[in-house]
């Protein structure tokens, strides 16, 4: 055995073992996901968990897991402008999540993470008896998504994994005090790919 053939041999097991870390699996069963899968909320730790379609369907329609995990939805729905000013939330890029227990929460990105706020939730009752999209949105795993920063007008009803994902968007994007060149074409980017689905 030559050094050259060892070394070769140690690079190839060192990148192997690289790939297979960022291959990602299911958090129930371990086996690998696509690209495109479905997750989970975790209603005890509020956070999104990816899982692999056999498992998904467990959690369909309330089944497993006795509440405390939830299927994350795929609808999305494109809304005409709502009048958010009402919910008294300071950001153009925000996400408005209902939850089971008649809560409302507000997120919107930061360089560091999500900033979340709680919404009154007459406010949010008002809203929806204007908007009534509002009122059949999923507890805990839908969102209103909204984004009028630089005068856009999009609002969206969406699965609260795409609001993660426009999080982790602008924590990887965002440069200095103001966001830099980046996180904004980015985040138009986002919304201009973002489709309808039922």
């Amino acid at each position: 055995m030559t050094a050259d053939g060892a070394l070769a041999r140690l690079i190839r097991s060192a990148a192997d073992r690289a790939a297979e870390a960022d291959t990602e699996v299911c958090e129930l069963c371990a086996a690998r996901v696509a690209e495109e899968h479905p997750h989970l909320y975790d209603t005890g730790a509020g956070q999104v968990r990816c899982v692999c379609r056999p498992c998904s369907v467990l959690f369909a329609d309330g089944g497993a897991g006795e509440a405390r995990y939830r299927l994350v939805p795929r609808r999305r729905l494109r809304l005409p402008p709502v009048d958010t000013g009402v919910l008294g939330v300071p950001v153009g890029l925000v996400f408005f999540v209902p939850r089971s227990d008649g809560r409302v929460t507000a997120q919107g990105p930061s360089p560091a993470g999500a900033m979340a706020w709680e919404v009154d939730a007459a406010a949010w009752q008002r809203l929806a008896a204007a908007v009534p999209q509002l009122a059949g949105l999923t507890p805990d795993v839908e969102a209103l998504l909204v984004n009028t920063v630089r005068g856009l007008e999009e609002h969206w009803i969406v699965p609260v994994d795409d609001c993660y994902r426009m999080i982790a968007l602008v924590r990887r994007e965002w440069r200095g005090l103001s966001g830099g060149g980046r996180v904004w074409p980015a985040v138009e980017q986002f919304f201009g790919e973002l489709t309808e689905r039922s």
